[in-house]
């Protein structure tokens, strides 16, 4: 389905998706994930003391907490992304409270874009 996430997003029950604007995509069709990601050793230990932030996909991120499972490096194994995908397709009521919280996020982002980039621009002429 190359090229057709949205087809693909809107069909399935739940999606097993790499971190990255996927997972923001995902969340707007109101979509349960498991969030899979495995970078560089080197690249992850950096990241890892950083400690910027508990979270690596968006709709944590956006949320402020763990509202989908994030499986990284060695926690994204064949084993633990299969539990955590049956997880969700064995807990309807936990489906229904995430797309209720996915569709607030959605209403949080919407923004009057074309009032906001008026406003902006008003703004740098007055200066």
């Amino acid at each position: 389905m190359e090229g057709q996430s949205h087809t693909t997003l809107a069909a399935c029950d739940v999606t097993l998706i790499a971190s990255g604007t996927a997972t923001l995509e995902a969340a707007l069709f109101k979509r349960p994930m498991v969030i899979a990601y495995h970078m560089n050793w080197l690249s992850w230990q950096i990241m890892r003391r950083k400690r910027l932030q508990p979270w690596v996909g968006l709709p944590n991120i956006l949320s402020g907490e763990f509202v989908v499972p994030e499986l990284l490096q060695e926690a994204a194994n064949p084993r633990a992304l299969a539990a955590a995908v049956g997880a969700w397709l064995d807990a309807p009521e936990k489906i229904a409270a995430l797309q209720r919280r996915f569709d607030a996020l959605h209403h949080e982002l919407r923004r009057d874009t074309p009032a906001l980039a008026t406003h902006a621009i008003e703004e740098l002429l007055a200066r």
